[in-house]
């Protein structure tokens, strides 16, 4: 495996369960390339390097496709920060604000069991801004600015990156949100964006989905969210993408072929 892999295993949070966080180091760096690094934090952590631990035991190779993408020039290879999941991963993941309408108290209402209880990205997302990031960055070679700061994940794991970079867009410039589970919070997350997108110009979003299993539902609420980065200024190819995958399931190994 490229780069260096290191393991904090019982990473300690005031806001959240402990849960291991892995760091992936890429390679020394290429000549010409500054020593510090852009760091991209991941959800679903354990998902991201180890077939052996990934669900279904398909993993994304991450430190693969970074190798594949750096080497090419396309981009400075960054540190990875895996975060690994827990088992109130509905609760850390579901955005929370969306569900402060009374609108959004009625959906909450009606899928609180299926949630597991109220959310707590709120809680998950100040541990990643108040507690790993400064760890991160006093302990590894960053680019610690926001310009080299960037968020991703895929389903759940795309709509916490997506909430990432709105509640803290001075932390985040770029969220990466891979088969988004808009279904989650039916129309309540495009309304929320209406208002809380960044505004443009500092940001960049990548959106996709596929059209088989879980991913066929999703289309129709992409389609309404393509439309709102448009009306917020948003201008596709430039700082934001949205790719639609004919065939792609609902998997690690779909998003494996598509990381790049």
């Amino acid at each position: 495996m490229p780069g260096t892999l290191i393991h904090h295993k019982k990473f300690q949070s005031e806001h959240i369960s402990p849960r291991q966080v892995d760091v992936w180091l890429p390679p020394a760096s290429r000549p010409g390339q500054p020593q510090n690094f852009p760091v991209l934090y991941m959800h679903d952590g354990q998902n991201l390097f180890s077939p052996s631990l990934a669900y279904g035991g398909v993993d994304w190779g991450m430190d693969e496709a970074v190798d594949r993408v750096s080497a090419s020039g396309q981009c400075q290879a960054p540190i990875i920060v895996g975060i690994w999941n827990s088992v109130f991963r509905w609760q850390e993941y579901i955005p929370t604000r969306p569900f402060e309408s009374e609108t959004g108290q009625q959906v909450l209402a009606e899928r609180i069991d299926q949630i597991g209880g109220e959310p707590k990205s709120d809680a998950y997302l100040r541990f990643l801004v108040e507690e790993l990031k400064p760890f991160v960055d006093a302990n590894y070679p960053t680019r610690p600015g926001p310009e080299h700061t960037l968020i991703m994940g895929s389903s759940m794991g795309g709509l916490v990156s997506l909430y990432a970079i709105c509640e803290y867009p001075q932390i985040f410039s770029s969220a990466g949100c891979l088969s988004t589970h808009w279904p989650a919070l039916d129309g309540l997350m495009v309304d929320y964006l209406k208002s809380n997108l960044p505004t443009p110009g500092n940001h960049r979003f990548y959106f996709d989905y596929g059209t088989e299993t879980l991913d066929e539902a999703y289309e129709p609420y992409q389609v309404q969210v393509d439309g709102v980065m448009r009306h917020a200024g948003y201008q596709q190819g430039r700082d934001w993408l949205t790719r639609k995958f004919e065939g792609a399931e609902h998997s690690e190994r779909a998003w494996r072929q598509r990381v790049d």
